[in-house]
């Protein structure tokens, strides 16, 4: 396992913070539900996109506001979004105490060229939702706020973990993280190890189990997640990154 903070300014092999003011935000209502796809807010005719919704841990009922244009269906335990034909859509999430979140998908014909963040997600996706799902139940128990999904740090990550890397490439990890759009600085969480079976929850332990992953993970100074996970020749590559705004990444 490896883990490190990458805020970006490589010097003598050391990657150092480049810290910028941010401006305050607003925080969310305590009970505020949030809706997110995996693959952006655009999708293709065809498409199918996990959906995220937070806080995690509760039962939600999802429904479209318009079937004919994006289908919306429960997969093993898992929302799942299906752009049936172009248009827009409304996605609603709401709790059993009918507290509601609300994400609008739009979908363009099957034949128009794809949205910078509509990249298509490769196979593995439910146990990369899994593995959010538990990270985020993690920082909640720590303290923390749960994290929404972005789509550059979600492709980012894949990348990194398609290459199956076992130990940390600063440069490179970087460079994915810009050439997938994101402009910040980052934290990121490696874990390779053998078997495929029960992957997300034996990613988490593994980063749990180290003092440096574990604080990286539930850092509350990160407002965003994007994980990777591949699987080959029986070993599982899983790739953690999180966003850090007042940050710079200056391969971006």
């Amino acid at each position: 396992m490896k883990n490190r903070k990458i805020l970006s300014l490589l010097l003598t092999g050391t990657m150092t913070a480049a810290l910028l003011a941010a401006p305050a935000q607003a925080a969310n209502p305590p009970d505020a539900i949030r809706v997110s796809s995996y693959k952006g807010s655009t999708l293709e005719v065809g498409e199918r996109s996990g959906l995220i919704i937070g806080p995690s841990g509760a039962d939600y009922t999802v429904t479209s506001s318009d079937p004919d244009t994006v289908l919306v269906e429960q997969i093993t335990g898992f929302w799942v979004a299906v752009a049936k034909g172009a248009g827009t859509a409304e996605i609603t999430a709401a709790n059993r105490a009918g507290v509601c979140g609300t994400l609008t998908l739009t979908v363009g014909s099957a034949n128009a060229p794809a949205s910078p963040d509509s990249t298509n997600q490769p196979e593995n996706l439910e146990i990369r939702q899994e593995l959010i799902r538990l990270i985020n139940q993690t920082r909640k128990a720590n303290g923390v706020s749960e994290l929404p999904v972005n789509e550059a740090l979600m492709n980012a990550a894949q990348v990194c973990s398609d290459r199956r890397y076992t130990w940390h490439h600063s440069q490179e990890e970087c460079q994915a993280a810009a050439d997938a759009g994101y402009p910040y600085g980052f934290g990121d969480n490696l874990t390779v190890f053998t078997g495929t079976e029960d992957a997300a929850q034996h990613a988490l332990d593994n980063w749990i189990n180290s003092p440096g992953h574990f604080q990286t993970m539930i850092d509350p100074a990160c407002d965003c997640i994007g994980v990777g996970v591949t699987q080959h020749d029986g070993i599982t590559y899983c790739f953690m990154f999180v966003g850090i705004p007042n940050s710079v990444n200056f391969y971006a």
